[in-house]
């Protein structure tokens, strides 16, 4: 049995105004409106002298929980969205596991599935812990990148990349946060969508709604419930007319979705849901007993959710 034994949240505490990214990224007045008023975005978390391995580190060190229990983790996984984050030969993984304490670990990355590799991971991870057979091995998951490039900052026409970042621990055991299902599609037709082919952007929009809600419906069914059933949706964090269009078409109430974060971090890669989850437990719209879904969608074509019970 997968279970979320603890999930941390970090964000930068600078942020920068959008009409400040439309000057870097050389947005029209026309792009600036439509990512203000329909997408809901305000300003985007940046560490502008961070380094990937700062935010990551910052992240682990936000989660109380590891502090006594390094000696349990097993295995420390980077979920991410882009396949290049840092240049030949510097591992900044490597890097983290060595300022954590976490030599004896074994690290590696999940980026196949795009913003969606985060909730890969908590399968992954959840297998592994299961077939060694150890019942209080945990594992690590990290997730966050940074805005290094134009192309990293911003999704065309669609969303703008923050540098927010998330530490989940993975136990094979445990009553709270448990996993009941996952569910994910890979559409291959978009694994070359970042080379932005003709029509790419327009194919993957019309494709969106209808594979997202199909991911999100599978979940629910194989834990044995219904989407109406879920107290809230844990979501990347893309933009708001997205997830309003899809709430609408498949009459879930848009007000179970939690995007208060989208107007202040932007889409944070593959760390989203888990942000969007510390957010939820503070304000008490997941309670004990809930059922809840992590929803996510990567360029990639991949398509995932995956329920939980609180």
């Amino acid at each position: 049995m997968t279970t979320l034994h603890a999930v941390a949240g970090y964000l930068p505490p600078y942020r920068m105004p959008l009409d400040a990214i439309a000057e870097r990224l050389e947005l029209s007045s026309d792009q600036v409106r439509i990512f203000r008023r329909f997408f809901g975005f305000r300003e985007v978390c940046y560490e502008p002298d961070g380094t990937l391995v700062e935010l990551l580190t910052a992240a682990a060190s936000a989660l109380d929980a590891l502090r006594d229990q390094r000696h349990r983790v097993r295995y420390l996984i980077h979920a991410r969205s882009l396949p290049e984050v840092a240049p030949y030969p510097i591992n900044p993984l490597q890097e983290v596991r060595e300022l954590l304490g976490l030599g004896h670990a074994q690290a590696f990355t999940l980026a196949a599935h795009g913003c969606a590799s985060g909730l890969q991971a908590v399968d992954v991870a959840g297998k592994l812990l299961a077939s060694d057979g150890e019942p209080d091995a945990l594992a690590l998951i990290l997730a966050g990148e940074k805005v290094f490039s134009r192309r990293a900052q911003m999704i065309s026409d669609i969303s703008i990349m923050g540098e927010g970042a998330a530490a989940v621990l993975v136990s094979p055991r445990g009553e709270r946060d448990r996993m009941l299902s996952y569910a994910s599609e890979t559409h291959g037709r978009f694994a070359s969508f970042w080379k932005s082919t003709p029509g790419s952007f327009t194919d993957y929009s019309e494709a969106y709604p209808a594979a997202l809600a199909a991911v999100m419906t599978a979940a629910a069914e194989h834990a044995g419930l219904a989407l109406g059933d879920m107290a809230a949706v844990l979501p990347h964090s893309v933009n708001l007319m997205s997830w309003n269009r899809l709430c609408t078409q498949i009459g879930f109430p848009a007000e179970r979705v939690v995007l208060d974060n989208v107007a202040v971090t932007g889409h944070s890669f593959c760390a989203d849901p888990f942000i969007n989850y510390r957010t939820a437990v503070g304000d008490g719209r997941i309670r004990p007993g809930d059922a809840y879904l992590m929803v996510a969608a990567g360029l990639s074509g991949t398509f995932s959710a995956m329920a939980f019970r609180h």
